[in-house]
């Protein structure tokens, strides 16, 4: 087996858990730096998508409690746990759609270097867009969050199926555009991405599965714990950020990568 292999699957474990959550576009930067360390993946990006379920089980881990109480609500009949899980559902549905009509044409088209240092400037302006300005908050709370607003972040998260939009930055700004506070944004994000990138994982497993040999499985794995681990730290970190500040700090650390990127670019094709 391949070391030197190993070692870049660590390192693309710990870019995936370390921005999986924050709004700088995981994807993204896993594009850029599989292509900066020369990481052939393979199996039609499955590694990239697989590893992206152990950053999704730090949230799991990190909010088991709530979880349980949620499942365990619906067991019940409570109504808020019935809610929660319905309005849960309702944001989730259009990546549904979206995704089973045109993610092999987004992989194929979309996930270039190029299309991510545009996205990353983008999504940017947009996050400096929406904190600037006037708002009024509906929902201060992640339970708050209402039927409506649940879709309307859905299709935001929609949006960040082109790689450098960034998923949670898409639903964490969908959020705040529709009426909900930053806090309850961002952690409706960790929620909603549980059965987005639960259901993509199984959906490229489930595809590739069986053209994975042990080599595979095993970089799969070492890329799967090293986000687990990282992404543990980041939620912990962002939930406290969010609380107290603006994302206008990852918005422009998103113009200003973008922008190096196309001179980057440009120059390497002059």
């Amino acid at each position: 087996m391949d070391l030197i292999h190993l070692v870049k699957a660590f390192a693309l474990g710990i870019v995936e858990g370390l921005t999986e959550f924050l709004p700088v576009s995981s994807t993204g930067h896993l594009i850029l730096a599989g292509d900066w360390l020369a990481f052939d993946s393979g199996h039609g990006k499955v590694f990239e998508v697989v590893i992206q379920l152990g950053a999704i089980l730090a949230v799991c881990w990190l909010y088991r409690q709530k979880i349980i109480d949620v499942v365990a609500g619906i067991f019940r009949g409570e109504a808020a746990s019935l809610r929660f899980a319905g309005v849960v559902l309702v944001a989730f549905l259009p990546s549904v759609v979206f995704g089973i009509l045109f993610i092999k044409t987004i992989k194929e088209v979309l996930f270039n270097p190029t299309v991510v240092a545009i996205s990353l400037v983008v999504g940017g302006l947009i996050i400096l867009w929406v904190e600037r300005r006037e708002r009024p908050v509906a929902s201060e709370t992640m339970e708050e969050i209402g039927w409506l607003q649940a879709f309307g972040i859905g299709l935001a998260q929609v949006v960040s199926m082109i790689p450098g939009v960034s998923r949670s930055g898409a639903t964490i700004v969908g959020g705040m555009i529709f009426g909900a506070s930053r806090t309850a944004a961002t952690e409706f994000s960790f929620f909603l991405a549980i059965p987005t990138m639960l259901g993509a994982s199984v959906l490229d497993l489930a595809k590739n599965g069986a053209t994975l040999g042990f080599g595979d499985v095993v970089t799969i794995a070492v890329g799967f714990v090293t986000a687990f681990v990282s992404a543990v730290v980041v939620v912990k970190f962002l939930i406290r950020y969010v609380a107290h500040h603006t994302l206008s700090v990852f918005a422009w650390y998103r113009i200003a990568l973008g922008l190096v990127l196309i001179a980057w670019f440009w120059g390497a094709a002059a």
